[in-house]
């Protein structure tokens, strides 16, 4: 064990499932002091204690809106308040969508995207930030998409969604570069996730992926946790593809 995270506070946002699941399983192995697991799936949350708590760790499920300024600033003000601090966060949380022509796309389902994709991010980062400068440090991990760095035909929301992920974490990074706190992104590939296993025709998509597979979660999450830890104490501003190589082909 390496121990990246060892006495650290951490955040996860969409920790229900998926990566965030295995990112906070991940964290616990890793020596974090507390995590608190974000999601609006009640069940799924109860689940990431539990695995939290299997691999040694403690945590703490919360029941938020993310794309709710009121919660989220709540959200932060509570974890201090039990805490004394927030060391790292992981702001996960998102959806994805059927794909379809451009033209057909309904701006409620444009609106709908950036907020759960985007202005989330936006509003997390707000508040982390805000207590990362009082308490003088901290980092913060996004989650974007291969999608934020090429187009994914058939969803433009999504793909101008997570294009807006990369760009306000190198805002972030160039702002808050000097108070100790840095801002990096990850952008996974496709990976075994419930979202993802929603598609129609994913078994044969996957085929055509490095290797023929689907990413596992904890491929992405040991990423976004070093990029929490005090190992990558000089990477901010960082796009980090997770993907098997797959845009690199």
């Amino acid at each position: 064990m390496s121990e990246l995270a060892t006495g650290k506070v951490v955040l996860v946002t969409g920790g229900g499932s998926g990566i965030g699941q295995a990112g906070a399983r991940i964290f616990a192995r890793e020596g974090a002091e507390h995590v608190y697991v974000v999601d609006t799936n009640a069940e799924g949350g109860a689940d990431t204690v539990a695995q939290v708590e299997k691999a040694g760790g403690t945590a703490t499920f919360v029941a938020v809106d993310v794309t709710d300024e009121s919660a989220v600033a709540g959200l932060v003000a509570r974890i201090v308040n039990e805490h004394g601090r927030l060391d790292a966060a992981w702001n996960n949380a998102g959806i994805n969508a059927a794909s379809g022509p451009f033209h057909l796309l309904e701006l409620g389902d444009w609106q709908h995207m950036l907020d759960v994709n985007l202005t989330s991010v936006f509003l997390c980062m707000k508040h982390e930030l805000a207590q990362m400068v009082a308490q003088g440090g901290g980092a913060i991990v996004n989650t974007s998409s291969g999608a934020g760095l090429v187009p994914a035909p058939g969803l433009p929301h999504y793909t101008a969604a997570k294009h807006g992920v990369l760009g306000i974490t190198k805002v972030a990074a160039q702002e808050y570069n000097g108070k100790s706190i840095r801002v990096n992104a990850i952008c996974p590939g496709m990976v075994d996730t419930p979202m993802l296993n929603s598609w129609n025709g994913l078994a044969e998509m996957a085929k055509f992926l490095p290797g023929g597979k689907l990413g596992e979660p904890s491929q992405v999450a040991e990423s976004a946790v070093w990029l929490c830890s005090d190992a990558a104490d000089w990477v901010s501003g960082l796009s980090m593809v997770v993907d098997g190589g797959g845009l690199n082909r």
